[in-house]
């Protein structure tokens, strides 16, 4: 997952946040995980004495190091197992401390194409955490047709590779057998997570799962929010544990797994019994919720449509400086916002926006739409033709568009959601009339009167309101939460919030302004 594993060595490894070495972790899905948690992952697979422990993905050898004390403390004679892709990664497990004959038995290989032929009774890994969009065409389609063949049904594509890990270790584990993963919490919160989970929950036993509050994460420093999933190849269970940590290190946690998954826990390790239907319905990686929401939510008085994608942002978002000497006609230019760093408060005004394009901030679109290059001025020919010899025309986005400068467009949001970012995520009312990049979402209520909209924009901007985004939207490091426009429009709105401002629900309409 997002880790191949961490060394085990009294030096702690430090994530680089950017440049080529962090890009190359991207690609390889190359994280290390923690000791104190390796412990108590390897700690569960082998807590009914199995004498062999296989990772799918070995990496610097956290688990086998783990593994290795596990064992002497249990006092099992112990076998190590795996496959890695990468054979540079089994030399750093190598200057770790792990011996030849410690992977001895692990082979050069990639477990999605080429793995083991026999059952596996104890399985723990935290699989390459590699998102859809870094996959090849070939491998994207090879792991769609595998989830396919096992579950039944695809999922859909923008399930990573660690999804499919995580199948293809289920399918190998033996009857009776244990497995521990550590994924990001997007496999519960994806598109693909309610079809995914239904899936495994009906043919497994999930066990136990672990998550972890924002200062105990097991990767601090990366924009994923970790979930340890224990699950148990025997029949499923309407129940299981849910646990949450609020306290990195020490051995809490594998005294917790060794001591059978107790239920009454204290200190830094909460632990509840939750229903299976509960947690699907909520979310695995969510607290359970009280009671289900029969009451308003968003879509009932929005419609939410995501902000415009540029494809190049360098070429087509502008300054009001570069404009000018391009000397683009203020026609074919948008006023436009495309940065939250942007909007520090609650709202978007004209005087922010001047204030922006006096600190050379970029506050226009370059939108050419509605004629053929032939029409354009002489001006905007020359400053196409500079787009067409950098490649451009070549970029996905831009391929896919006729002709390849054609802009999106929307009608001007009242209202915008930055739903990621590292400020948190927060209803705007914009009230300057500028069009989103990618980084909002476009709400547009189903009313246009003046009323309807700043009643809307009073529930969505009180904090009961804002405090329900975590139970819609996908959870990233740091408390980072990002929403997609249909969960968004699923936000539950307090019912007493929604009466006190007064907002009455208009007939259903929609305001979708896509491309023209």
């Amino acid at each position: 997952m997002f880790a191949e594993d961490m060394a085990m060595s009294s030096v702690t490894r430090r994530l680089p946040h950017a440049g080529p070495h962090r890009e190359n972790l991207r690609e390889r899905g190359q994280f290390w995980t923690p000791p104190w948690v390796a412990e108590a992952m390897v700690a569960y697979v082998l807590r009914d004495g199995a004498t062999e422990l296989f990772d799918p993905a070995v990496g610097a050898g956290a688990f086998f190091h783990a593994a290795k004390a596990v064992a002497e403390r249990l006092g099992l004679n112990l076998s190590l197992v795996g496959t890695e892709i990468d054979p540079a990664a089994l030399g750093q497990a190598r200057q770790a401390g792990l011996s030849d004959a410690d992977l001895a038995d692990v082979r050069v290989a990639d477990f999605l194409l080429d793995p083991p032929s026999r059952p596996l009774a104890a399985i723990v890994a935290n699989p390459p955490y590699v998102r859809h969009h870094r996959l090849s065409p070939t491998m994207k389609s090879w792991v769609r047709g595998f989830g396919a063949s096992l579950m039944g049904r695809a999922l859909d594509g923008r399930a990573g590779l660690h999804v499919y890990f995580l199948l293809r270790a289920l399918q190998l584990l033996a009857p009776g057998g244990r497995l521990a993963f550590i994924l990001p919490a997007d496999i519960c919160e994806g598109v693909y997570a309610d079809d995914l989970w239904r899936w495994v929950t009906a043919h497994y036993r999930v066990e136990a799962v672990i998550t972890f509050a924002p200062e105990a994460s097991p990767f601090p420093g990366v924009d994923t929010n970790p979930i340890i999933f224990l699950i148990q190849n025997t029949r499923p269970q309407d129940e299981f544990l849910w646990a949450r940590c609020s306290q990195s290190g020490g051995s809490g946690l594998r005294d917790w797994v060794l001591s059978g998954l107790r239920e009454e826990m204290g200190g830094p390790l909460s632990v509840r019994r939750r229903s299976v239907a509960e947690a699907l319905e909520t979310g695995l990686s969510r607290p359970p919720q009280p009671q289900g929401h029969s009451g308003p939510v968003l879509g009932d008085f929005a419609t939410v449509v995501r902000g415009i994608v540029t494809g190049a942002n360098h070429f087509f978002f502008l300054t009001q400086e570069r404009a000018s000497a391009l000397g683009l006609p203020p026609e074919l230019l948008l006023p436009a916002i495309g940065r939250t760093r942007d909007v520090p408060g609650g709202e978007v005004t004209p005087e922010l926006m001047d204030r922006l394009r006096a600190s050379g901030r970029a506050t226009l679109l370059f939108c050419p739409n509605g004629r053929t290059k032939e029409e354009l001025p002489e001006t905007v020919r020359a400053y196409l033709d500079k787009g067409e010899k950098a490649g451009l025309p070549q970029r996905a986005i831009m391929k896919a568009r006729s002709p390849w400068y054609r802009m999106e467009r929307r009608k001007v949001p009242p209202i915008l959601f930055a739903y990621l970012g590292r400020r948190n995520a927060r209803f705007i009312r914009n009230l300057a009339g500028v069009v989103p990049l990618t980084c909002f979402l476009c709400v547009y209520p189903r009313r246009d009167d003046p009323d309807f909209v700043a009643a809307l924009w009073k529930v969505l901007s009180h904090p009961l309101t804002v405090a329900n985004l975590p139970r819609v939207g996908k959870s990233y490091g740091s408390g980072c939460i990002k929403v997609e426009p249909r969960s968004l429009e699923r936000l539950p709105l307090p019912p007493a919030v929604v009466a006190e401002a007064g907002l009455i629900l208009g007939p259903r309409r929609r305001q979708l302004p896509l491309a023209l």
